[in-house]
């Protein structure tokens, strides 16, 4: 057992550690509030192949990183991931089989990226509903360029993480995709 939980914190700190650099060397493209760091996302999704509390962990370090390296707003949509990785990670966990068969694998990245994209707006709103910087003339446009840009950012991100950690499951224990391998010998 405590073998499993050390591996398990150090992959956790390894995550939250690419989470926070991540961010300070890819591309961004910022908008107002919005912003799209290239692979951004890649460690917490990483982290929902592992288990909700590897998830949770990374969400709030990530988290972290953002409220340091960040405008508020922006660390408070990173702070928001919390709400997809708790979801998709607990349905990984109950539906593992999900990553051996790529359609249902997207539709569940679709999934996770519009769930994701609804909390990143939920933040921007609660923010321009209390007067924080979006005017009502740019707030449609912000919308957009959020609810698009979010949806399609999101589905990139997941598919990067995914395609890492495929590969990386054949040669190092990765829970969901173990699991999933399990299952689909026992069919």
């Amino acid at each position: 057992m405590r073998k499993n939980s050390v591996k398990h914190l150090t992959v956790v700190a390894l995550l939250i550690a690419m989470g926070v650099v991540i961010p300070m060397i890819m591309p961004r493209i910022t908008i107002g509030p919005a912003s799209f760091t290239l692979a951004s996302h890649v460690p917490l999704f990483i982290a929902m192949f592992f288990s909700p509390g590897v998830a949770i962990a990374v969400a709030l370090g990530t988290a972290f990183g953002f409220f340091l390296t960040a405008p508020f707003i922006i660390a408070l949509r990173a702070l928001s991931h919390l709400v997809f990785a708790i979801l998709g990670s607990v349905y990984l966990q109950k539906k593992p089989e999900i990553v051996l068969d790529n359609k249902k694998f997207q539709v569940y990245n679709f999934v996770i990226a519009i769930i994701h994209t609804v909390c990143e707006i939920a933040v921007v709103a609660i923010f321009f509903l209390s007067g924080q910087g979006v005017t009502p003339n740019n707030f449609g446009i912000l919308l957009l360029i959020m609810g698009l840009g979010g949806v399609v950012h999101s589905l990139i991100d997941y598919n990067i993480a995914y395609f890492i950690a495929k590969p990386l499951s054949n040669i190092f224990e990765i829970p969901v995709f173990a699991k999933a391998k399990e299952k689909s010998k026992l069919k």
